[in-house]
């Protein structure tokens, strides 16, 4: 166990310093990636353009400046090209909305996907499950950034119903908290709650023919307890493959649509800004950021294999 921790450790260190260089030099080598053009406006003077170079290290081999780039994200130093402000700074006052959309949209596609899963796995071929196919083939086709906009647009501001976008602290008011993300957890969810509950109910009708699913009904165990024990524990292995790759990609980032949608104000809109810009220190922030947690949640999915099938050995 304690060589299979150590060997994930040093190919996360790997991968993240691979994501690293890639990052930097694609914004380096990109026609118009210059910062030192951004930042001296429209008519820059060839003057103000070397003063700026030598200011912040532009006219240094790319290898220092990356080297210099990564000493100052690591020390907390890291300043933003365009707007001149602290990156890591200003990724720690958005976290906290990542986080709190992330992590309950998680939760709400997890608990919805795995009952419907199971549900229509139990229902195959009758009207419930072929209804429930359709809903579920419903929501994987509709994109978050439309299913957030109409929800946005008619339960926000027509009807009323929820608030129209904006963010409250959870330590400010919980309950403020929980009324404005609603909608949001549930844009993100639809997508996430169509595909995982696809899967399972393939997995599951898969392990009921399965011989030790024939054993434990035969030794006269109830149908709960062979669904839940047996037949569903092994079921959820893709899936919890599944949710440790999209709950990091969706921490990293992959939540910007939703969040600019309904103006949290998070990290992945911060990106999308930064991006925009071409400004290489808030990108490069945010992309060791969401590519730390991919590498995390993986090696936390592979322990979790080992939990829910003893079957699964780590070496």
């Amino acid at each position: 166990m304690a060589r299979f921790v150590v060997r994930r450790l040093l190919s996360m260190l790997v991968v993240l310093f691979a994501v690293s260089v890639l990052t930097f030099l694609i914004f380096n080598v990109i026609p118009g990636g210059d910062p030192a053009l951004r930042m001296a406006g429209r008519q820059p003077d060839p003057a103000q353009l070397e003063r700026i170079r030598e200011d912040w290290g532009f006219d240094e081999p790319v290898y220092v400046q990356y080297l210099k780039t990564m000493g100052q994200l690591f020390s907390g130093e890291l300043v933003s090209y365009s707007t001149q402000q602290n990156v890591v700074a200003e990724i720690g006052k958005r976290l906290g909305r990542t986080f709190s959309l992330a992590i309950g949209a998680a939760i709400m596609w997890m608990a919805f996907a795995t009952a419907l899963g199971l549900y229509t796995a139990i229902r195959a071929g009758r009207l419930s499950d072929r209804l429930l196919t359709i809903l579920a083939l419903v929501g994987i086709s509709m994109p978050v950034f439309w299913v957030g906009a109409l929800m946005n647009y008619y339960l926000g501001f027509k009807a009323g119903i929820f608030p129209n976008g904006d963010y409250v602290p959870l330590g400010e008011d919980p309950l403020e908290w929980l009324y404005h993300l609603i909608l949001p957890w549930t844009a993100l969810s639809l997508l996430f709650i169509g595909v995982y509950s696809r899967v399972l109910r393939s997995n599951v009708l898969d392990t009921l023919s399965e011989d030790y699913v024939r054993t434990a009904r035969a030794k006269g165990l109830s149908e709960r307890r062979v669904l839940v024990r047996h037949v569903l524990r092994n079921s959820m292995i893709p899936i919890v493959t599944l949710w440790g790759l999209d709950f990091g990609a969706v921490l990293g980032g992959g939540a910007i649509l939703t969040e600019a949608v309904f103006d949290l104000q998070g990290v992945g809109q911060y990106v999308a800004e930064s991006v925009d810009q071409l400004d290489v220190p808030p990108v490069l922030a945010v992309t060791m950021f969401g590519a730390f947690f991919i590498v995390l949640l993986n090696t936390v999915v592979d322990i979790v294999y080992a939990v829910l099938d003893p079957r699964i050995r780590l070496t």
